[in-house]
């Protein structure tokens, strides 16, 4: 019995050690993030720590805001843009490491309102029967930049201003809406994911550019263990399936 129990205490020491060893070889990565794709780096990240130990320290906002702070020095590993200019401008100016540049995720763009009988597709506003229209900054986020393409293809982006109001990122263009300060908005399919209610339209491909996401390793982090796991990790079929989920479409040339 002593024997049984010597084996037992030993066997659980061992198992202790390989734990706290594995935690003594993680590391950690400051990743910028862009605001449409906060609820699926939650998860991603939530899963990159329970199969590596490495933690993903995530920060959200607009990518041309990300963009402007890492130029000035700001302590960020990667940025998960939500376009994929801002990254290749990072590499072609020195910052980025030209070969961790992938597309991560292609975003969808969506008129929507908490309204269930507001959205008809673009009659909607053409119609302009609301007081107000919520998008994203066009100068810092891509779905601003594609809310106002869609608007200037339907030739109604001079008809409509006035009754724009803009939000600083994605999710402020949501919150407007969330909260009644817009009637309706152009947010990202993603932020609807799985069931925001309300009414839609999903707006065609041909009235914007395609949003595509692209992820870049900045250089200053070209040694972080945790940095170079994560994008690793991000290439895998458990996030792929997670991206997938919340409403994007994945580039095949990006999977592991």
């Amino acid at each position: 019995m002593k024997l049984i129990r010597s084996a037992l205490v030993a066997a659980l020491c061992a198992t202790a050690c390989l734990f706290s060893s594995a935690a003594a070889f993680a590391g950690s990565a400051n990743i910028a993030v862009a605001a449409n794709f906060t609820e699926p780096a939650k998860e991603i990240a939530a899963l990159f720590k329970a199969k590596t130990g490495h933690e993903a320290v995530l920060s959200f906002g607009a990518s041309g805001q990300f963009y402007t702070q890492i130029k000035e020095n700001a302590p960020f590993a990667i940025l998960l843009s939500a376009d994929d200019e801002r990254p290749k401008k990072l590499v072609d100016e020195g910052l980025g490491v030209a070969d961790s540049r992938f597309t991560y995720a292609i975003g969808k763009l969506v008129l929507w309102s908490k309204d269930p009988n507001a959205v008809k597709g673009e009659e909607t506003l053409k119609a302009a029967a609301f007081n107000k229209i919520s998008i994203a900054n066009p100068t810092a986020a891509p779905y601003g930049a594609a809310a106002v393409e869609t608007l200037k293809a339907l030739k109604l982006y001079d008809t409509l201003q006035p009754k724009i109001v803009m939000g600083n990122t994605i999710s402020q263009a949501f919150q407007f809406v969330d909260t009644g300060n817009a009637e309706i908005g152009f947010v990202a399919l993603s932020q609807l994911m799985p069931n925001a209610g309300g009414s839609r339209w999903l707006v065609p491909q041909d009235l914007y550019s395609e949003i595509r996401q692209d992820a870049v390793l900045l250089k200053s982090s070209a040694g972080n263990e945790a940095a170079t796991a994560f994008l690793a990790f991000l290439r895998s079929p458990e996030a792929r399936a997670v991206i997938e989920k919340f409403g994007y479409a994945l580039d095949p040339k990006s999977g592991s």
